[in-house]
């Protein structure tokens, strides 16, 4: 039983461990894609469009019995949440990409749990004491976090690696001010779409507890709105759709399996237990796997400035975390309910017990005065 309660409570950090090396190799192969011609507004549609067609089976056959039915309030959400992830934040994502680098991309979106806190005080869903400890790093914690993205994004100072075999465009992509800045804004508004979309999908999943089946429509969503879009952007240049077996369709199909569809299914899942702030708490992992293949696989240079801003975000973004793992850890359903269940039925004893004892009192007291009767009568 021991062992497996340990694994029990491994399995979130297991999937939340594995979405963000998903994520990295993501980002190494996007901007290796990015760098050969690719449009990002094209790969969010191909991506999802695999992600779809990988998950619709899965959904079908695994959700059978869980699936609620459709209704216009959760068509709503599912549209809301395809609109603001799959489209909005992505093709920001990749835009603000373009105009820096993989490793500083990653390293913005470490501002993502802060920002998901942040949303969660305001929607209540996080509650805040100003002379609670727990609290106070919270709020430090998210100050922190957003100063640290700030110092990586103005401050940039001498190289630290990455002078090796680096070409004319690592050398200049992320080294432009202008282009920083840019891409800056970008990942952030992006950012923000994320937040919003995993605190929509933990409530979605209240209404509509089947993850793979939401994750299919999600995709499904996604991609007919990503194609809307990219055909508005990429009008007038129909050579952008098409793919050969290259670095291309290898970023569509492996983003598309893992970080979009297994991705938002994984989060579903430990949404239900864990809330939308444990699985936005990882990002900083992701940072450090792109970092290292970034350095490898796309020689990119690694700025002090940068470095120095990454490790203020991650001091910050775990004063986060540690000011919510203080916090009074609701019990899980399995564990609630045996609980109330107990509580129920010795309530329930009780309340016979007392009217035993009623009846037994009431039945005491009619033949104490029925002997006191008799006797009168004889008398």
């Amino acid at each position: 039983m021991e062992t497996q309660n340990w694994f029990e409570r491994l399995k979130p950090f297991a999937a939340v461990v594995s979405i963000q090396f998903g994520y990295a190799a993501m980002d190494v192969l996007s901007k290796a894609a990015m760098n050969k011609g690719m449009s990002n507004y094209v790969f969010v549609v191909y991506r999802h469009a695999v992600a779809f067609f990988v998950m619709a089976p899965l959904a079908w056959f695994f959700d059978k019995k869980v699936r609620p039915k459709m209704t216009l309030s959760i068509f709503m959400k599912i549209a809301v949440l395809s609109w603001i992830e799959p489209v909005i934040d992505q093709n920001l994502y990749f835009l603000g990409m373009k105009y820096t680098t993989a490793t500083f991309a990653v390293t913005i979106t470490n501002m993502l749990p802060a920002i998901t806190f942040i949303f969660a005080c305001i929607l209540r869903l996080e509650k805040i004491k100003i002379r609670s400890i727990r609290s106070q790093a919270k709020v430090v914690g998210t100050l922190t976090t957003v100063s640290g993205a700030m110092v990586m994004t103005l401050l940039k100072g001498p190289v630290l690696f990455g002078s090796h075999g680096s070409n004319d465009h690592s050398q200049h992509n992320g080294t432009s001010m202008r282009h920083t800045i840019t891409g800056f804004i970008l990942i952030t508004i992006g950012c923000f779409c994320w937040a919003c979309f995993v605190i929509l999908q933990a409530t979605t999943l209240k209404t509509y507890p089947a993850e793979l089946s939401l994750s299919a429509w999600i995709c499904l969503m996604g991609t007919i709105e990503g194609a809307a879009v990219a055909m508005i952007m990429e009008r007038g240049n129909p050579s952008v759709w098409s793919l050969k077996l290259d670095m291309k369709l290898l970023c569509a199909v492996y983003s598309g399996i893992v970080c979009s569809g297994m991705s938002y299914y994984l989060q579903g899942v430990v949404m239900k237990t864990r809330g939308p702030v444990f699985v936005t708490a990882f990002s900083p992992l992701c940072m450090v796997i792109v970092a290292v293949m970034s350095y490898f696989i796309l020689a990119e240079q690694v700025f002090l400035g940068r470095v120095i801003g990454a490790v203020i975000i991650c001091l910050g973004l775990y004063a986060v975390v540690w000011g919510k793992s203080k916090d009074c850890s609701p019990r899980s359903p399995n564990t609630q309910e045996p609980i109330l269940l107990a509580k129920q039925i010795v309530n329930e004893d009780n309340a016979k017990k007392e009217n035993c004892n009623c009846t037994h009192e009431v039945i005491n007291a009619n033949n104490f005065e029925n002997g006191i009767t008799r006797n009168e009568e004889q008398v």
